[in-house]
């Protein structure tokens, strides 16, 4: 018995950090606990096949391997085949995400705690630089703690233009390293009455500013109660399309609405970005779900984005639900990973350390995997488009049939 409680100790002390019982991810503890061979078929099961094999790994420079060591970051690199085709090149693109924790504390001056997250970010976009990344997307807010749930006004001071401060230092970035970066901020729409908006800004590989698109779903949820800050966005669900291929962004709570991830497919997108603030307790279950389900659905890569850590606050607050007061909303627990259209998927990053993931994708792989499944031919939207246009009319009565002889008495 006292064996069995030291063990619960000891993981629980291990989970404490934000680690799974001590291993950097779930991946990393089937991988150090299982046989080789059963791990294989685990692996096979959890990731799926890429064109029929287990995905493979792919080399980055020493350079990288050398930023990553230095300034203690997760570096891990895949890559997502397609099929070889007779009338078309490969279409080959190289994506990075990056998770990241705050860099110092939240009482420290908003100006400080800004600059130290620029300061912790450049050595891993250099690492992203160095290992030939062509796409590069940040977390959510990267630019400041996940304070939206406090409700404190005071954090409104993070808010910037689409080409302010944070814009200005990575159109550099960007520029020099011919790199296309999503950069989700917290926006403030200067001609709109200093409106806040929860934003992904495109830069261009050129250093110019694509467009944005504004986050369409705002969370009600436990301590995600987001709308004290910015409203439901206005920019509908653009696809823009970079010299490296066509990208959307899907921000955050947008994943769990299947509609929305969607309309991003409809519109052409072939990788879809899901920048994300989420904890363990509310979501995890969901995160290694949902993201693979629209890549399958809808026919395009999916790169999911969480940021890491425990951001406690200055001032406790309140959600609602009946629990007591608290500074925290949790542990961030990471786990960024790609989903690719044929239902394969990366091993996610670390789930408590900050973190690069590289991917090379063949976006021919999107075409092919419409073509297998045929899901655009056999969807029936007209079917879709008139339940949902009589669902919006204030006299609308579900389809329900029901059996007469539920409420029929017997003898």
């Amino acid at each position: 018995m006292d064996e069995k409680n030291g063990q619960v100790e000891e993981s629980s002390k291990a989970c404490s950090d934000g680690s799974v019982c001590g291993y950097d991810s779930l991946h990393h503890l089937l991988s150090a606990n299982l046989k080789p061979h059963l791990f294989q078929e685990v692996n096979r099961i959890l990731l799926g096949l890429n064109c029929g094999k287990a995905l493979e790994t792919i080399s980055v420079p020493e350079s990288a391997k050398a930023l990553s060591s230095e300034h203690d970051f997760d570096l891990q690199a895949f890559c997502f085949h397609a099929d070889k085709e007779l009338l078309r090149e490969p279409r080959i693109v190289r994506v990075g995400l990056i998770q990241n924790s705050i860099a110092v504390p939240t009482t420290a001056h908003f100006l400080d705690q800004k600059r130290a997250i620029f300061g912790k970010l450049k050595p891993i976009i250099d690492a992203a630089a160095v290992s030939g990344v062509n796409i590069l997307c940040l977390q959510e807010a990267w630019t400041m703690p996940f304070a939206f749930c406090t409700r404190e006004k005071r954090w409104c001071e993070f808010a910037e233009p689409v080409d302010g401060e944070s814009t200005q230092f990575l159109q550099d970035l960007a520029r020099k390293h011919n790199m296309v970066i999503i950069s989700p901020i917290l926006e403030r729409d200067v001609n709109h009455g200093e409106t806040l908006w929860n934003t992904a800004v495109i830069i261009g590989n050129h250093g110019n500013i694509i467009g944005k698109h504004r986050k369409n779903h705002i969370p009600r949820v436990g301590d995600f109660n987001e709308s004290t800050y910015y409203m439901e966005g206005n920019t509908g669900h653009p696809v823009f399309e970079t010299a490296y291929g066509k990208i959307a962004v899907n921000i955050c709570y947008g994943r769990h609405h299947p509609l929305n991830s969607l309309a991003f497919g409809l519109n052409g997108a072939e990788i879809v970005f899901n920048p994300s603030a989420t904890v363990g307790e509310l979501s995890e279950p969901m995160w290694p779900i949902e993201a693979r389900n629209a890549a399958i659905a809808n026919s395009y890569f999916v790169g999911s984005i969480n940021r890491v850590g425990t951001e406690v606050f200055p001032n406790p607050f309140t959600s609602g639900d009946g629990k007591p007061q608290h500074a925290d909303f949790g542990h961030f627990y990471g786990s960024s990973y790609f989903s690719s259209p044929d239902a394969s998927c990366t091993p996610s990053l670390s789930r408590h350390r900050d973190g690069l993931l590289i991917s090379d994708m063949d976006l021919n792989l999107c075409r092919q995997i419409k073509d297998k499944w045929g899901f655009r031919m056999t969807a029936r939207y007209e079917l879709y488009g008139d339940l949902l246009d009589r669902y919006l009319k204030p006299d609308f009565e579900p389809q329900v049939i029901s059996d007469p002889m539920l409420h029929k008495k017997t003898a």
